[in-house]
């Protein structure tokens, strides 16, 4: 028997007067038989990818990493682990503000980069929010995962799943009063590049976290505890 699913909405829908079907951008089998259904996997598999599809709000990177996700978890989780495998990440030192660390973006020249990080064990996810030049609003968030390996691809290690959203921020600097002086470039600049530089650095992270733990070496270094 199958379950009540999009009755609500079905009964909202006819509550309104709007004619009863299938809601718009909604494909299920019930309304569009396998026939129907397979022209448009087909073009969503196509081989070649508009810029702005590839590059638009989101930006997705994932690896596997032979190293057990609470190691690598552990590791992630302290803010300092980006001084590691960031590209340009430089110089964490803790400010007044518990938990908040300020380093420099060599990308962005003299540029002061802001961080907090917020982790939850149980789920092992580590959002880095961060910001250029203040502290006050942490508008880039840095969104990842560890997931045990051994439930998604039956064997040990980590999967690393990370993601960047689009900000609006990204497209203009909201706090120019506190940018350095001449500063050529604002980090939106780079938002085609987050893809390839983001890929580049979990190969980073990979890089080291196996060397590490294939070593017998502790994932998270004893000058971060």
């Amino acid at each position: 028997m199958s379950l009540p699913a999009l009755e609500d909405i079905a009964a909202h829908r006819l509550d309104r007067d709007d004619t009863p079907g299938p809601i718009e951008g909604v494909i299920r089998i019930e309304t569009s038989p396998r026939e129907q259904a397979t022209p448009i996997i087909m073009e969503m598999m196509r081989s070649v990818y508009p810029h702005d599809e590839v590059f638009g709000p989101y930006c997705t990177v994932n690896e596997y990493v032979d190293c057990p996700p609470d190691e690598l978890y552990e590791y992630l989780a302290d803010t300092r682990s980006l001084e590691e495998w960031t590209y340009s990440l430089r110089g964490f030192t803790p400010t007044e503000d518990d938990g908040l660390w300020v380093a420099h973006d060599r990308l962005g020249s003299e540029t002061e980069i802001y961080t907090r990080t917020v982790a939850q064990p149980e789920a092992r996810t580590v959002d880095y929010h961060c910001a250029w030049d203040q502290g006050r609003h942490l508008w880039m968030i840095y969104l990842m995962r560890v997931v045990d390996a051994q439930v998604v691809l039956d064997k040990p290690g980590s999967v690393v799943l990370w993601t960047n959203c689009h900000h609006p921020f990204y497209d203009h600097n909201p706090y120019p009063e506190v940018a350095p002086p001449e500063r050529p470039v604002w980090v939106g600049d780079f938002w085609d590049m987050f893809g390839a530089g983001h890929r580049l650095e979990l190969l980073n992270l990979k890089a080291i976290a196996e060397y590490r733990h294939r070593n017998g070496l502790p994932v998270k270094p004893d000058w971060m505890r």
